[in-house]
């Protein structure tokens, strides 16, 4: 059985750090993409952040790039989310994936990505 569980989402102020974690099983975690993806009240599942199967590539959303830092520990198969001077629009519920394709230039699009966890929430206030 996969899973892929997020922890770490809570209430901060704008400003503030904060990281995420999620840790997956049943799966060869050395063979898969992971990435991050948040949804916000209204709106569309968008990418985040995404990091490759030895993690030497990544790849960041415009609006989360310099301020992000997604990073896989593979002895513990969990990829995490650093995320530091949060903003309001930061806000959403945020999902960790992994994803089995080797197409690294579609890695932004959460088609491609097969497995899913249930997703963390993040609120950021002003």
């Amino acid at each position: 059985q996969v899973l892929l569980v997020e922890s770490g989402g809570r209430l901060v102020q704008a400003g503030d750090s904060l990281r995420l974690s999620c840790a997956t099983s049943g799966i060869a975690f050395s063979r898969y993409v992971v990435g991050w993806f948040r949804q916000a009240p209204g709106k569309e599942r968008e990418f985040v952040a995404t990091a490759s199967w030895g993690g030497d590539l990544s790849r960041y959303a415009d609006s989360v790039k310099g301020r992000f830092t997604i990073f896989r520990d593979s002895a513990k198969s969990t990829v995490y989310l650093q995320m530091n001077s949060l903003k309001p629009e930061d806000t959403a519920v945020y999902y960790c994936a992994a994803s089995y394709e080797s197409n690294w230039a579609g890695m932004y699009i959460p088609r491609v990505y097969s497995h899913w966890g249930q997703g963390t929430q993040v609120t950021v206030s002003s």
